[in-house]
């Protein structure tokens, strides 16, 4: 394919995804242009960078989420690209978010007794 097409459809791709603003609509337009195993693979290469972020060992990567250790050490090499830190910002975002709406939850139960 001419690298000049490439990358305007690239671009399309990348505009599309970007302006998704549900996850049930990201959800409809991935299962729409990907595979169910492609999708499988781009979340688990996503939850290897969440468990290795968080330190957990080859071993348990492997054991825990059915990959290679060969595909746990490409995803390692990924961490310092700013797209996977990104990624992984959000994800710390959300689980921050979670953590506090349950901490607020509890408190706000705790004031209505």
């Amino acid at each position: 394919m001419n690298k000049h097409i490439q990358n305007q459809i690239y671009k399309i791709f990348y505009k599309v995804i970007a302006d998704i603003r549900t996850e049930v609509d990201v959800e409809l337009v991935m299962s729409s242009l990907m595979t169910e195993n492609e999708i499988s693979t781009i979340s688990r290469r996503l939850a290897i960078a969440v468990f290795l972020d968080k330190g957990h060992s080859y071993q348990h990567i492997k054991e825990t989420l059915g990959v290679s250790t060969a595909t746990i050490a490409s995803v390692a090499e990924s961490l310092s690209k700013s797209g996977m830190q990104k990624a992984l910002a959000r994800v710390k975002a959300e689980e921050w978010a979670d953590v506090w709406s349950i901490r607020i939850s509890r408190a706000l139960e705790k004031l209505m007794k």
